[in-house]
């Protein structure tokens, strides 16, 4: 950079790309000669605009007055410089004459041009602004610059933190005190997502005996805690700093608290906190995301999620990027999903996606959180944009926290899929990512997959130790109805899966408590009793269908298409089939008509009641492919080569066993197949690579 341009946008070499940083010689040997053939003057004019000087800003007093004087002016000696090739129109030296200039140079003299230049800027009353940062990178060391850089780097910690980052260590390159800077450079770093630098700048701060910037330190800490999945060691930094040093802190400390089940101290801690001073945008999001936090523990949990969302507005407006334990939009969408509002959750993270909250380390957790809140709606292909939009978000690995969230994701929608080989595979994936992390409030739901998918796979033993840690935190809290009851449900699920009356019996009681004051409770107590019903084979059609549709209302859809579907297969009367199968795809319409729509499932309701001789022995839902197979007939080919029965087909798809089996009928005349084995030969081909003989 010269001494012509020190804005913003202008380039600027890295540290070891300074000419004094250099060991090159052969770089601006052609120069040479003509640096030798110019005069004194046109020499140190040429070092002055090198080092940083500018025209027409005050110049070295090596080029005094009576030496611009005894060679014809200052416009004599420019002139002189340009005729010589060495100065550009705009007023820059030509970079290899810049180069040959500082490698030719003394480095003493260089440093004393650099001071006089930081001396007259300063004196001229000008901010060193860039030029700070030049001369940081090569390797000039001054109080001022290091002032100016912190400076810079404390204006944009908050809004830019890479900037800051950035700025932080070109202090230090400046001669900056590490400890000084200590918390910040922490701040910026973990707001980047690099966990692990963060980690180590706070470790050493918090080390020493006085640390400066002692509560700021722990909120890193405490933030980067909670981002590796041990929210309990957030809740713990904070207890060490103690209520004699929290002050604004406070708010922070209560979502790491409450989070890891330590109410009690949540209380203690705020009952003793000063006031947060002045109403900024950023003191009131803090203070309503303690407030609604608080809230999901009482007895009027409807009243938190209105705050919460409040919370996440005002940080949006406030554009800045702190250090917390969990985002308020990340809360307000737990507080929603934990609500059956999955759709509220969406838009809140949505909202804060668009406004930046928490910088680029929030970014891959709230994509996962808007995963979650797809698949809870059955949409599962905008959950796996969201899951592609996370990874991506920043340069960095997952956090372990977000790992975790992503493998749950998997397993959920490999579940909700039917997919048996993915599903194994992502639980495999799941088992490893949950041994780096420990169970917290604000995981619950992640945990509820895990336990219902370890039921279907006969490994609830993988999972019962987290398990118990879920309850034990929900019990230490007062089992608040809002985070409890989402749990209650998904131990009903396992339960059935497992077979468990003992194990369903105590939670379907919860649920049915939980009503009283809960519509969610009430909803999916009438669900898990409508599921008890359908596997005793003793129900009633429409007591099946609102219990489905309920759970649909509360962003339960394939949940509610299940239980229809399967109540479908164990009909006795044809009617009360038919009308589970419409309920069933009324409410999971993606399942149930993959590409034939409308069409296609009033064919399927119609061959569920009509006798096969009635069917077209060539046609079919769908228009065939190049494979000869309509798509809803390949869906049902890719079952039958999973292994799965008619009835298992059935309640995959919603469709009725009989109706499975006019499918499988049609394909095999359709492919010229004389048996089963033949038949699924054929299938293989038909649906190409993936399917490959056993």
């Amino acid at each position: 950079m010269t001494g012509q341009d020190h804005t913003p946008g202008h380039f600027r070499p890295a540290a070891d790309d300074h000419p004094l940083n250099q060991t090159t010689e052969t770089r601006g040997t052609d120069i040479a000669p003509t640096l030798t053939g110019a005069t004194a003057a046109v020499r140190e004019l040429l070092l002055a605009l090198s080092v940083g000087f500018s025209i027409p800003s005050p110049l070295p007093d090596s080029l005094g007055d009576h030496h611009l004087v005894d060679h014809g002016g200052l416009d004599s000696i420019i002139a002189a410089a340009k005729d010589a090739g060495l100065l550009s129109p705009d007023g820059s030296v030509v970079g290899t004459a810049r180069y040959a200039l500082l490698k030719g140079t003394p480095t003493a003299r260089i440093r004393a041009l650099q001071k006089e230049l930081v001396d007259k800027t300063l004196q001229e009353g000008q901010a060193l602004g860039e030029l700070a940062r030049d001369l940081a990178r090569s390797g000039f060391k001054n109080p001022r610059v290091v002032a100016e850089l912190e400076r810079s780097a404390d204006a944009v910690l908050e809004t830019d933190p890479a900037q800051a980052a950035e700025l932080y260590s070109e202090a230090l390159m400046a001669g900056g005190t590490e400890l000084d800077t200590a918390a910040r450079r922490a701040q910026a770093t973990a707001a980047t997502g690099d966990l692990d630098s963060a980690g180590r700048i706070v470790d050493r701060l918090l080390a020493m005996p006085e640390p400066p910037d002692l509560r700021l330190g722990v909120d890193v800490a405490a933030a980067v805690w909670a981002q590796r999945g041990m929210l309990s060691r957030s809740a713990d930094t904070y207890s060490w700093l103690g209520s004699d040093r929290i002050d604004g802190s406070a708010p922070l400390a209560a979502v790491a608290m409450i989070g890891s089940g330590n109410s009690v101290g949540a209380e203690e801690l705020l009952a003793v906190a000063p006031p947060s001073g002045s109403p900024t945008l950023l003191a009131v999001a803090l203070s309503l995301t303690q407030e609604g936090l608080r809230q999901t523990l009482g007895p009027a949990p409807e009243l938190a999620l209105p705050e919460l969302i409040r919370a996440s507005d005002m940080m949006n407006a406030a554009g800045t990027s702190i250090p917390l334990p969990e985002t308020p939009s990340a809360l307000a969408a737990l507080c929603a999903l934990h609500s059956g509002e999955p759709g509220v959750a969406d838009t809140v993270l949505k909202a804060a996606l668009a406004g930046g909250q928490g910088g680029d380390a929030a970014r891959p957790r709230l994509f996962l959180l808007r995963a979650w809140s797809s698949m809870q709606q059955d949409n599962a292909d905008e959950a796996r944009l969201a899951i592609n939009e996370a990874v991506k978000a920043n340069h960095w690995p997952l956090a372990p926290r977000d790992e975790f969230l992503l493998a749950a994701l998997d397993v959920g929608l490999a579940r909700r899929g039917s997919d048996v080989h993915e599903l194994v595979l992502a639980w495999d994936k799941a088992r490893e990512a949950m041994m780096h992390v420990s169970v917290d409030l604000y995981s619950l739901l992640p945990w509820g997959e895990l336990m219902i998918t370890a039921a279907r796979l006969r490994e609830s033993r993988r999972v019962s130790h987290y398990v118990e840690g879920a309850w034990d935190l929900l019990g230490r809290l007062g089992n608040p109805p809002l985070w409890s009851v989402p749990l209650h449900w998904a131990a009903v699920q396992a339960a059935l899966l497992s077979e468990d009356p003992a194990g369903l019996a105590p939670h379907a009681a919860a649920l049915v408590r939980a009503s009283e004051h809960s519509h969610l409770a009430s909803v999916l107590a009438a669900g898990g009793k409508a599921w008890v019903s359908v596997l005793a084979g003793r129900f009633e059609a429409s007591d099946v269908e609102t219990a489905a549709r309920g759970l649909a209302a509360v962003g339960m859809p394939w949940e509610g298409a299940r239980l229809a579907g399967h109540a479908a297969a164990h009909a006795d009367e044809r009617r009360d089939m038919v009308k589970l199968l419409a309920c069933a795809r009324d409410i999971h319409p993606q399942s149930a008509a993959p590409s034939g729509g409308a069409s296609e499932r009033q064919e399927d309701v119609h061959t569920a009641v009509v006798a096969p001789s009635v069917m077209d022995n060539g046609g079919g839902p769908g228009n065939p492919d190049s494979s000869g197979l309509s798509a809803r007939e390949r869906e049902v080919a890719r079952l039958i080569l999973e292994g799965k029965t008619y009835r298992e087909i059935g309640e995959a798809i919603y469709i009725s066993p009989r109706t499975a089996e006019h499918h499988v009928a049609r394909m095999r005349r359709r492919l010229g197949a004389e048996n089963r084995s033949e038949l699924l030969v054929r299938l293989r081909l038909a649906l190409g690579e993936g399917y490959p003989p056993p």
